[in-house]
């Protein structure tokens, strides 16, 4: 039977010089703590104290799995495979007679109509570019006067001429004919609008994407609950509630608890899109050109625009 030595031997021995003479006190092998019968890493079995709650893969986590949209091309509607979304873009799938540099409205869910361009096609999937202005869906009219209001209350200082074109002299020769072209006015303006979402004890800026009297698409890239009942501040003057109806990517349905007048949007600040813009990863990978937007949108610059809406307000 062998007697274990006592805790302290080892300091002992040590301190007494008598080391050799306690070859019990070293250990002669060091033992295998792992069976050599595993070829790599990956082969040994490594036991997780907790499961992933969240999708930690920054770079991938707008891809969606089985989401459907609608895509309006023209006056025809088709549904697609709504594969990724981001702050500027969206990735669809399906089988679409579409070009590059084609026009297309994609279709996200109550007001969340948004404006694209088509930025590269491969097989049956389409990689699409967000407008950069923040579209104001109501009447031609209401438009346009908001749009000078707020180019009156902004931007007094833009120089501008009033010319009358040709197409402000067909309009006041055939305005029964014109109504497609009404509703296109001042549609490429260059403004966006952002704001500040109170949701979940937290506040959150926003872009705002599309806004109607009964809601808005906005971009937050905090996430945000289906169902919850946030404040979306758009100026110190303006606060509308609502509800959180829909939610993919950044991107979030906003149904607002009472009619909204377009005409308050005066009183808060936009900012002009910039000339230059960052595209989300995946358009850059697959396109590998820079942004056509502005070359081939043909977007007003703030004179521009205010040249147009006062030379056609005055037919």
């Amino acid at each position: 039977m062998t007697t274990e030595p006592k805790a302290n031997s080892f300091r002992s021995a040590v301190l007494s010089g008598t080391i050799g003479r306690h070859d019990e006190l070293v250990a002669a092998k060091k033992k295998s703590r792992t069976q050599r019968t595993s070829r790599d890493l990956t082969d040994v079995a490594v036991p997780r104290q907790e499961i992933r709650s969240s999708n930690q893969r920054s770079g991938d986590r707008h891809r969606l799995n089985g989401e459907n949209a609608a895509i309006r091309i023209g006056r025809r509607k088709r549904d697609v495979e709504l594969i990724n979304v981001s702050g500027g873009g969206a990735m669809i799938a399906g089988t679409l007679p579409l070009k590059l540099w084609d026009s297309v409205e994609l279709h996200l869910g109550e007001n969340g109509q948004v404006e694209c361009v088509v930025r590269w096609i491969r097989d049956d999937r389409f990689g699409l570019e967000f407008a950069h202005e923040t579209r104001l869906d109501c009447k031609a009219s209401e438009r346009e006067a908001l749009l000078k209001d707020v180019l009156a209350r902004n931007f007094g200082d833009v120089a501008f001429e009033l010319p009358r074109s040709e197409r402000t002299r067909k309009v006041d020769l055939e305005p029964q004919i014109d109504a497609e072209s009404e509703q296109r006015i001042a549609r490429r303006h260059p403004l966006i609008w952002t704001g500040v979402l109170h949701h979940d004890y937290q506040s959150s800026p926003i872009r705002v994407r599309n806004i109607s009297t009964t809601g808005a698409m906005i971009e937050c890239t905090t996430p945000v609950r289906v169902g919850t009942e946030p404040l979306l501040e758009l100026s110190d003057a303006i606060s509308v509630s609502g509800t959180v109806a829909w939610a993919v990517g950044d991107q979030v349905g906003f149904a607002f608890h009472s009619p909204f007048d377009m005409a308050q949007l005066a009183e808060s600040l936009p900012e002009v899109a910039p000339s230059e813009w960052i595209r989300p990863g995946y358009l850059d990978a697959e396109s590998g050109t820079e942004s056509p937007w502005d070359p081939r949108w043909n977007r007003m610059s703030v004179g521009e625009l205010r040249q147009e809406l006062e030379g056609f307000m005055k037919r």
